[in-house]
């Protein structure tokens, strides 16, 4: 896990103080803060949206990587990047035209990432990945915190990091979902470069630890 970032999931935080939530995520080894938006359409749960993101800018340095778990994710982008997303991560099975949203996020300022679905092959995304800045791999259905990991996913992070080796390219690879301490060595040896867990980081049960 030498080179691997931590980035914990505030899904799983207690929403009633979510200051203390990046304040144990700095303390304990998180080098981003995955925050998860939600909007009952894309996915069935409704979790915060930009007024949530804004209160809480101001209480730490992390980056924050908003995950947006929406439908017409180009009609929030803007809003996300106000309120103080350093990344923004859309759901290509919730947009069209995903090339024309990564134009927009970087025109914002933030880097873009694009997540899918664990019925989505990687191929489906082969056209943009010398656009985006990140590629979020969803080993779980999206929607709700504490699920297992799907295995059959996992391949899908080797995958990916052989593309970037072939074609040259610079796109980070995360991976979320069920990662916690009997996955987590499953998941590393695939080679993310980041890897997202929730409540297996809030319960202390991950034992993340960086050599």
């Amino acid at each position: 896990m030498k080179n691997t970032m931590l980035a914990p999931s505030l899904l799983s935080a207690d929403f009633a103080d979510l200051k203390a939530a990046l304040k144990t995520i700095e303390q304990n080894g998180g080098e981003i803060v995955h925050i998860d938006v939600m909007d009952g359409l894309f996915v069935p749960q409704i979790s915060y949206g930009q007024p949530i993101v804004q209160s809480i800018r101001p209480y730490s340095k992390l980056p924050f990587d908003v995950h947006l778990m929406v439908e017409k994710p180009e009609n929030q982008v803007e809003s996300f990047a106000e309120s103080g997303a350093d990344w923004i991560t859309f759901h290509h099975e919730a947009c069209i035209h995903s090339h024309r949203l990564i134009q927009k996020i970087h025109s914002l300022g933030k880097k873009a990432g694009i997540s899918i679905v664990p019925s989505t092959p990687v191929s489906v995304i082969s056209e943009l990945l010398e656009y985006v800045d990140l590629v979020l791999v969803m080993t779980v259905n999206p929607g709700f915190g504490g699920q297992k990991l799907i295995p059959s996913c996992v391949k899908k992070i080797s995958e990916l990091a052989g593309i970037r080796e072939e074609r040259g390219l610079n796109f980070m690879i995360s991976v979320d979902g069920g990662v916690n301490a009997e996955t987590l060595q499953e998941v590393v040896a695939a080679g993310p470069d980041i890897v997202v867990s929730g409540s297996a980081f809030f319960s202390g049960k991950l034992n993340w630890k960086k050599s």
